[in-house]
């Protein structure tokens, strides 16, 4: 793997074929498979011109693996297509193979022989060094991401709910597994054992011949405990993990999964010392689920372990890589202002690389009832408010991948919906509540957004597909990094960024990461004891006293790390050391209430 950065999956629409724009060059990336109407669409925009489309319709058995199989082999097929004439080309100045080769790491094999070819000036030699180049370049992969826990059971005609089959989740992995990719499914939002278990019926996550398995699984995981537990359910069922890709709880974009204030430092910290002993263990386990499935002499597969969530510099990177001995980074967020790698309508591009700090926050929009990275300015937002002031709040529901709610109705319905948000409206006018508490609820309620259409009409809308009845409206999940990004940067820029070969950051005051990842749960933490101080329990409290004084542990860490830290990022040296001191402070400050002895 020639680069050591990927970009992972960006809401639905947002990264839906960013492989076809950078898997020609190396760099994986990831595509949601949540949404089949997204997955169909995309399929017939990117379709060759000189085939006959021929669309999956929603009355077909078993459409939405069918849609999502056929995407992926599509995509799969344009791939090898670039990657094939890349090869062939000249290294002309302007030509895909220069670029790619441009665009690698300093430090690889790869670039190194590519200098080598450049100051070869015997043009016999020059020509057999060009050739031996060709045969290093790589695709980067086409990986899929499956949010576990969003595996509704669909309903067939007679109103029965279907096999597990036709559950969203195990419907997508389906799709994948039948594939031609040999790349890998990363699995987020914890465990769904039904889904883990289906995995088993593919034999594409097994190793053959003693190769490895031509589908790998990745976990996208926010502490060590929870990977591990996961990752042992899998290895009892002969299923490998090939990768762990720690995230930030908070400082990441999309759903945040905070932890009970555990830092991402100390998260990295307890991965890098337990990792051998971690492996070893599963590696038993994986060996004897195999061996009762006739496997023999298997090999320990390779593991990686990589990290995402809030990197903004190359030092960042770097610090990142060496000191936890990582085997890669993902740089998300940053690449929404990337308009060749990913789908951000214009609009709401230039409000991105417009707006600072405060425009981006953890919200409660999501109807999945997890913490959303939201972006005041977005389209969606502006509909959102409108929508209350005329007194129809919520939104027409149309997908129904996020149903779950059935407090009013016997089968279930999102509470991001029109439906939803009127009952419950209707519901709250009956209680006995203060102004302030009313209008606190009220605000809960109606905070909610609908993400099916959200997340894929800036897709729509950029690539001119947008129908004359859909939604506009755009909502957009990037993390609190990009703040500090306040421009539209070409793939070169963002690249050479990550890189250290270009800094885009020049003059910006921006603190280390580890530090805004503090601030966040700190703001998480005060906004958690306020919403508690009315019905405060002994067993919240004490929960909040463990947040806490995990916060503080944390920040211990990272001063403990001072040194190493400041010799990584010598442009930061001033204010690395008074910010810990200054959340160190907050910390301290932060007020939780004691209960009486009764």
């Amino acid at each position: 793997m020639s680069h050591t950065f990927h970009i992972p999956v960006l809401g639905l629409g947002y990264s839906i074929d960013t492989p076809l724009k950078v898997a020609r060059y190396g760099i994986s990336s990831v595509v949601s498979i949540v949404d089949d109407q997204l997955v169909e669409r995309m399929r017939e925009f990117h379709y060759p011109k000189d085939e006959t489309f021929i669309p999956i319709k929603m009355s077909a058995p078993g459409f939405r693996p069918a849609r999502i199989t056929a995407y992926l082999n599509l995509l799969d097929q344009l791939v090898d297509k670039q990657h094939h004439e890349l090869k062939e080309m000249g290294f002309t100045p302007k030509s895909d193979i220069t670029r790619y080769f441009e665009l690698l790491p300093d430090h690889t094999h790869e670039a190194t022989a590519y200098r080598q070819m450049l100051s070869e000036p015997n043009p016999y030699k020059k020509s057999f060094l060009q050739n031996r180049l060709r045969t290093m370049v790589r695709k980067g992969a086409i990986d899929v991401n499956i949010m576990s826990k969003v595996d509704k059971i669909n309903h067939v005609k007679n109103g029965a709910a279907g096999a597990d089959q036709l559950s969203d989740a195990l419907a997508a992995l389906k799709g994948f597994a039948e594939s031609n990719l040999c790349s890998s499914l990363i699995l987020s939002a914890g465990m769904n054992p039904r889904l883990y278990g289906y995995l088993d019926e593919f034999p594409d996550f097994f190793p053959i011949d003693n190769q490895p398995a031509r589908k790998k699984v990745i976990l996208k995981v926010s502490d060590y405990r929870s990977a591990f537990i996961q990752a042992k359910f899998l290895a009892k069922k002969g299923i490998w993990v090939h990768e762990f890709r720690i995230e930030s709880g908070l400082n990441c974009g999309g759903h945040a999964f905070a932890t009970e204030g555990y830092l991402l430092g100390p998260i990295l910290e307890e991965f890098k010392q337990k990792r051998a002993e971690m492996i070893a263990e599963l590696f038993n386990g994986y060996k004897s689920a195999l061996a009762d499935k006739g496997f023999e002499d298997i090999a320990i597969p390779a593991t990686r372990i990589t990290v995402q969530g809030g990197i903004g510099t190359a030092e960042e990177n770097e610090f990142l890589r060496h000191h936890y001995q990582l085997d890669g980074t993902g740089w998300g967020s940053p690449f929404l202002l990337v308009p060749e790698a990913t789908n951000v309508d214009n609009d709401t591009l230039q409000k991105l690389a417009g707006a600072g700090e405060d425009d981006f926050y953890i919200s409660g929009s999501s109807p999945l009832g997890i913490p959303f990275n939201n972006f005041r300015h977005s389209s969606a937002e502006t509909q959102r408010l409108k929508r209350i002031e005329e007194g129809r709040p919520g939104s027409p529901c149309t997908k129904k991948y996020l149903v779950s709610n059935t407090e009013f109705t016997k089968e279930a319905i999102c509470t991001a919906s029109r439906k939803y948000q009127s009952l419950k409206i209707k519901e709250l006018k009956t209680k006995a509540c203060s102004p302030a508490d009313y209008q606190k609820q009220f605000n809960d309620i109606t905070e909610k957004v609908c993400l099916c259409e959200g997340l894929c009409s800036s897709t729509y809308i950029k690539n001119g597909m947008i129908k004359p009845k859909e939604n506009p409206a755009v909502t957009i999940c990037p993390g609190p990094n990009t703040a500090y990004f306040s421009s539209t940067y070409s793939l070169d820029e963002m690249i050479k960024h990550i890189y250290g070969k270009l800094n885009l950051l020049e003059g910006v005051n921006r603190p280390n990461m580890f530090v805004n990842e503090i601030k966040l749960y700190l703001s998480y933490l005060k906004k958690d004891i306020d919403n508690s101080l009315r019905d405060m329990s002994d067993k919240k409290a004490k929960q909040i006293e463990k947040f806490k004084e995990q916060l503080l542990n944390g920040i211990g860490y990272y001063e403990s790390l001072l040194p190493e830290l400041i010799n990584y990022q010598k442009n930061i040296r001033a204010g690395l050391e008074t910010d810990l001191k200054q959340v160190r402070r907050m910390a301290e400050r932060l007020w939780i209430p004691v209960l009486s002895a009764d």
